[in-house]
């Protein structure tokens, strides 16, 4: 794609028009091949409303929207590119209080389109972490400010984490990309299986003196960093100063921009913010445009989101 987009008023004076943004979302999708979201095949007829496929097995209607988590919205295609581009632009995240006054939309309407937007921002990759990986887990949730610092520690020891606290994992490739999970409680029981299944195998792993990661050096080149005894940068580059700073930029977000995140919800922010740092060296635009090819195939409906 060409676009230059600087701003959002750059944004909402490009796409002025409907047909406009039906253009560029079926150039982003197909690029100028249309291919039937029902069976897949490539090619199909035009029609009044859309296109119809042309194969005879299946010959189904279908529209640029059909598939895509604009699928069946009464929202226009330039608010919703607006909310993308502002998503996908803020570093902090924006609330759905301030994308419904920027956009003039109820805060409910923007509510859910920022959590369809963020489950899109789940960008599926196969590709396991390697080389040098750092792992993490913080808690995010309930505050334990008045909770003795003894018990604050005993909690941690047993991988509790805190009352009304949700534990994450994180793995981060150093140089490359974060994987987030919201894990139910913190333990070797559950953790290990999230590293096992990102980490390649032979990976040099950095973790703190958490119990949970006992055992990883038999699958990876194990080196800990004891934090409870003061230790934070070893030698030869051994620390996890790298994901310290992801959880500090996501805890950024969700106290200054959301202030209290739903349980429930979370992993959309986490998604959220794991797209910004596995995008944190491309521009706006470029972030915003490749938002718009993996609308595809991912359609949070309503009524999944509040069940």
């Amino acid at each position: 794609m060409t676009t230059q987009f600087k701003s959002l008023i750059q944004v909402l004076d490009y796409f002025k028009e409907e047909s406009t943004c039906i253009a560029y979302l079926a150039k982003s999708r197909w690029n100028d091949e249309p291919a039937c979201p029902h069976c897949g095949n490539v090619g199909a007829y035009i029609t009044n409303r859309g296109y119809k496929c042309k194969a005879k097995e299946c010959y189904k209607k279908f529209t640029v929207t059909t598939g895509t988590i604009f699928e069946n919205t009464k929202i226009s295609l330039r608010l919703w590119f607006a909310a993308m581009y502002l998503c996908t632009a803020h570093k902090k995240g924006i609330s759905s209080l301030q994308l419904s006054r920027d956009l003039n939309i109820t805060q409910k309407t923007a509510w859910f389109i920022l959590h369809r937007i963020r489950e899109m921002l789940n960008i599926r990759n196969t590709e396991k972490l390697t080389g040098t990986v750092e792992v993490d887990e913080t808690y995010v949730g309930g505050k334990t400010r008045n909770k003795h610092a003894k018990k604050r520690e005993l909690d941690n020891a047993k991988g509790t984490g805190s009352v009304n606290k949700v534990p994450v994992v994180a793995m981060l490739q150093r140089d490359g990309r974060v994987v987030t999970v919201v894990s139910p409680i913190a333990n070797g029981e559950t953790i290990k299986p999230f590293i096992y299944a990102n980490v390649e195998a032979g990976a040099t792993v950095y973790t703190d003196g958490f119990g949970a990661y006992k055992g990883l050096d038999k699958v990876y080149t194990h080196e800990v960093v004891r934090h409870d005894a003061g230790e934070y940068v070893r030698e030869n580059g051994i620390h996890t100063n790298t994901i310290e700073g992801f959880w500090s930029q996501l805890k950024r977000g969700i106290i200054g921009i959301y202030h209290n995140v739903s349980p429930k919800h979370l992993h959309r922010y986490c998604h959220e913010f794991g797209y910004k740092y596995n995008t944190r060296k491309a521009k706006d635009v470029v972030r915003f445009e490749d938002a718009v090819k993996n609308v595809n195939g991912v359609r949070l409906t309503y009524a999944n989101l509040i069940k």
